[in-house]
């Protein structure tokens, strides 16, 4: 008769909860694929040497794990490090905290940073000016913005329209956003090779796409063909986004600096 407690019921939970967050991250990322052949490897690593007892595969196995863990660590790390930082930074942290220390000019600083970041994304959509924004969360984009100018500056509508201004010679980089401060500006971003993105989409599109794909960022991006606004967050890209809704995703992600 099999002894089964609830110790074990709580190891199953874990597995399952560090299973979820990995496949999350590597669905946002889209390397969900790969995901399916880890998994499928450890399961057969598992029946043979455990279920089975077959000593030789198991220790060739075993030494694959080895290899394949550092390999894994190599290639993901900045998917790793964003997973350690949502585990370790969870939202109820930050709602727990404004209970203590909740202030008004927080909230006035926060709407004026949000609506500087509309408005300006609103007059260059008219224009069709070309411009992509990322706003920082929780993961830091120091690395990111270092390839790019620090300039420091407040938010500002007509700092944001100059930048992206077409004779500009910064219009074509990213602009970063951390801490209601216009951090960096023209800025070079990992682009995502997901083969899903419509292919009228442009190298700001994926540009925008793959940096929430291995960070928390929210990427604002306003077409030059069209004008149309779309944001990047959590790995998938939304078009035509309306007014209220760049409002909505930019007051969620300002609110954690």
């Amino acid at each position: 008769m099999l002894d089964f407690g609830i110790k074990d019921i709580l190891d199953i939970l874990i597995v399952a909860m560090l299973l979820y967050y990995v496949y999350r991250l590597m669905k946002s990322s889209g390397t969900l694929s790969l995901f399916y052949g880890v998994l499928l490897f450890i399961v057969i690593w598992v029946v043979a040497s455990e279920i089975f007892g077959m000593r030789m595969t198991g220790t060739i196995l075993d030494k694959f794990m080895g290899i394949g863990l550092i390999v894994l660590v190599i290639l993901f790390q900045d998917q790793i490090k964003r997973f350690l930082i949502d585990i370790g930074s969870q939202r109820k942290l930050k709602v727990f905290r404004k209970l203590f220390r909740h202030d008004d000019r927080d909230d006035e600083v926060l709407h004026a940073s949000v609506m500087a970041v509309v408005y300006a994304c609103m007059s260059m959509s008219k224009s069709k000016t070309g411009a992509l924004i990322c706003v920082q969360r929780r993961v830091p984009l120091g690395d990111y913005e270092k390839t790019g100018d620090i300039i420091d500056a407040d938010i500002n509508v007509r700092l944001i329209e100059n930048i992206f201004f077409k004779n500009s010679p910064l219009h074509d980089g990213a602009m970063i956003i951390s801490d209601h401060r216009i951090k960096s500006v023209g800025c070079i971003l990992p682009v995502s090779h997901d083969m899903n993105v419509p292919k009228n989409f442009g190298l700001r599109h994926r540009a925008a796409l793959g940096l929430s794909q291995v960070t928390d960022a929210v990427c604002v991006v306003v077409s030059e063909e069209t004008g149309h606004i779309s944001v990047a967050d959590n790995g998938s890209l939304k078009s035509k986004v309306s007014t209220s809704d760049l409002e909505h995703f930019l007051s969620d992600a300002l609110a954690i600096n």
